[in-house]
């Protein structure tokens, strides 16, 4: 099993990430992340929002289980942070996150 914690540390070391949903919806909109990671407790129009634009897209999307607080400090972040997007996974296994939820 992958550990979120861990892989998204990795990613945020090794790879390129676009924290905050304004900025990952522009990034989707332009078809640049290879997966998005949404808070389970996002509003349900940003979700919904982010969903559709990545269904569009064909980005895979993850719920992530916990808060957008936790998310944030899984980030390293002092604040919330309700949408994630993994432009470039860099050395992280992030990626069989999707693959074990499909």
């Amino acid at each position: 099993m992958v550990d979120l914690a861990r892989e998204i540390r990795t990613v945020l070391k090794t790879g390129k990430v676009v924290i905050g949903a304004k900025q990952s919806i522009r990034e989707i909109l332009h078809g640049k992340p290879k997966l998005v990671v949404i808070a389970a407790n996002a509003p349900r129009d940003l979700r919904e929002e982010v969903e559709r634009y990545c269904k569009l897209a064909d980005i895979p999307v993850y719920v992530f289980p916990g808060t957008s607080w936790d998310l944030g400090a899984m980030c390293g972040r002092p604040h919330m942070v309700a949408v994630l997007s993994v432009i470039d996974p860099g050395e992280s296994s992030i990626m069989e996150v999707v693959e074990h939820e499909r």
